[in-house]
C-alpha cells in the first residue's frame, strides 16, 4: 500500500469538509476513522485556518501533511456529501488511488443553486426577518431589496478573493445606504427593521454555531479562534452600518424610525418559513431536509413567542428555545443520518440577536454610552443564554449515546 496517497486521501478528505464550513470535530473525526479504517496510527489537528495531519505506518516510518485553510463557505450540502464520502471509504477501504479519485465525482455530486436562486435566498432571508422585527409589508419589500444589494456585493466581493472583513464593510455599508434612502424618499417606515432585516444575511450565524460546537467536543482553540472571528465580523458590520447613518443623516436628516409593528404569532410563523427558506437556499441545503428545516426555525420561534407571551424573561425565551432548536436539530439529525448543523443552524437562526448587534452600534454612532453598555451587555446575555442551551442539548444527547453505547441502564 502507497501510505503516502493515504495520507493525502486522509488530507484531502478534512481539507474539503474544513472548506464546506464543517465542525472542527467532525473534520478531524473523520480523518482518524480513515486511519483507523486501514488498522493505522494517525491524528489529525485542525484549526479555523490550517490543518496538520500525522501518520505512522506499522514499520515505524511517520508522514505528515498540512494544509493551509482559506476563506470558505457556508456549504452544508457539501458537509454532508463528504462525511458519506468518508463512511464509504472506511467501509469499503479502497486502494489510496482509487481513493483519490473519489473526489473528483464526489465534488461533481455536489448540489449547488444557481445565482438566481442565490439571490432569491437573500432577498427571502431579508423579506421574512423584517417582519419579525417589526417592520410592514412595504418595509420588507425595502428589506428584500437591500438584501439583494448584500448579496450581489458577497457575490462579487467572492469572485475578487475580497477578505472578509473587508466584505462585511462593503455590504453593510452600502445595504445601510439603501435602507436610509428608502426612508429618506418616504418609502420605508421603520428604517431599523429594515437594515436589522437584510443585516440578519451578513451574521455569522454558521461561525457561531460551530464555535459553540467545537467548545462543546474540546476543541477548545478552534472555538475560541472562531469567536474572535464572529466579533471582527460584528465590528465591521458596525462599521459599516455606522458610516452609512452618519452620512445619510447629513443628506436626508433622519427622522426616528417608527415603532416596531406588532403581528400575530400565524403571520409571524409565515414571515419565519420565509425567512428560513433564505437561509436554507443561501447554506445550501437541499432535498427534505429543507422542510424539516423550516419547521425547526418556525417551531423555535413559536416557543420563544409564546415564552414572551406568557409573561417570561427575553433571556430565558432565548434559553428555552434554543435548548429546543438544538434537541430538535439532534433528533432530526440522528433519526435521517444527517449532520446535526444543518438543522441547527437554520432553527436556531431566528434567535440570532441581529438587532442587538444593529441597536448597539447605533447607540455608539449617536454617542450614546450608557445605551451602548446596556444594549451590549443585554445582547451578549442572549448570545449566552443560547450557548448554554446548546451546549445543554448537545451535551445530554452525547451523554445519552455513549451510555447506550456501552449498554450502561
Amino acid at each position: 500500500m502507497n501510505y503516502d496517497i493515504l495520507l493525502d486521501v486522509a488530507t484531502e478528505l478534512g481539507y474539503r469538509l474544513a472548506m464546506c464550513g464543517a465542525e472542527t470535530f467532525r473534520i478531524e473525526d473523520s480523518i482518524s476513522r480513515v486511519f483507523t479504517a486501514y488498522g493505522l496510527e494517525g491524528e489529525a489537528f485542525a484549526i479555523p485556518n490550517c490543518l496538520t495531519v500525522s501518520m505512522e505506518t506499522p514499520d515505524g516510518r511517520s508522514f505528515t501533511r498540512m494544509r493551509r485553510i482559506g476563506f470558505h463557505g457556508n456549504d452544508l450540502e457539501g458537509v454532508e456529501t463528504y462525511s458519506n464520502l468518508s463512511r464509504k471509504i472506511c467501509s469499503e477501504k479502497p486502494m489510496p488511488e482509487e481513493a483519490m479519485l473519489w473526489f473528483d465525482d464526489t465534488e461533481k455530486s455536489i448540489r449547488t443553486y444557481k445565482v438566481p436562486l442565490y439571490m432569491l435566498g437573500n432577498f427571502l432571508g431579508a423579506f421574512g426577518f423584517c417582519i419579525l422585527f417589526g417592520g410592514n409589508l412595504v418595509d420588507s419589500l425595502c428589506a428584500g431589496l437591500c438584501g439583494l444589494l448584500v448579496g450581489a456585493c458577497n457575490y462579487f466581493m467572492d469572485k475578487l478573493k475580497a477578505n472578509l472583513f473587508f466584505r462585511t464593510i462593503s455590504a453593510s455599508f452600502l445595504m445601510a445606504m439603501l435602507a436610509y434612502a428608502f426612508s429618506g424618499i418616504g418609502f420605508a417606515k421603520n428604517y431599523d427593521a429594515v437594515i436589522i432585516g437584510a443585516l440578519m444575511i451578513l451574521v455569522p450565524g454558521l461561525l457561531f454555531t460551530n464555535a459553540l460546537r467545537d467548545i462543546i467536543y474540546g476543541d477548545t482553540n478552534s472555538g475560541i479562534n472562531r469567536i474572535v472571528q464572529v466579533f471582527l465580523i460584528a465590528a465591521a458590520i458596525a462599521l459599516g452600518t455606522g458610516t452609512a447613518w452618519s452620512l445619510s443623516n447629513q443628506i436626508w436628516t433622519l427622522s426616528q424610525a417608527c415603532v416596531s409593528i406588532p403581528h400575530s404569532l400565524w403571520f409571524e410563523c409565515i414571515a419565519c418559513v420565509i425567512a428560513c427558506s433564505g437561509f436554507i437556499i443561501l447554506f445550501n441545503i437541499h432535498g427534505f431536509g429543507i422542510f424539516l428545516c423550516a419547521l425547526g426555525g418556525m417551531l423555535t420561534w413559536v416557543l420563544y413567542s409564546l415564552i414572551l407571551d406568557f409573561g417570561g424573561n427575553d433571556i430565558a425565551a432565548y434559553f428555552f428555545a434554543t435548548v429546543f432548536a438544538a434537541t430538535y436539530a439532534e433528533a432530526m439529525a440522528r433519526i435521517r443520518k444527517y449532520p446535526t448543523l444543518s438543522y441547527l443552524v437554520i432553527s436556531a437562526f431566528p434567535l440570532i440577536p441581529g438587532a442587538g448587534v444593529y441597536y448597539t452600534m447605533t447607540h455608539v454612532v449617536k454617542g450614546d454610552m450608557i445605551g451602548f453598555s446596556n444594549t451590549g451587555l443585554h445582547t451578549l446575555a442572549v448570545a449566552g443564554a443560547m450557548a448554554v442551551g446548546i451546549l445543554l442539548a448537545s451535551t445530554i444527547f452525547r451523554f445519552t449515546l455513549q451510555i447506550r453505547h456501552k449498554g450502561i441502564r
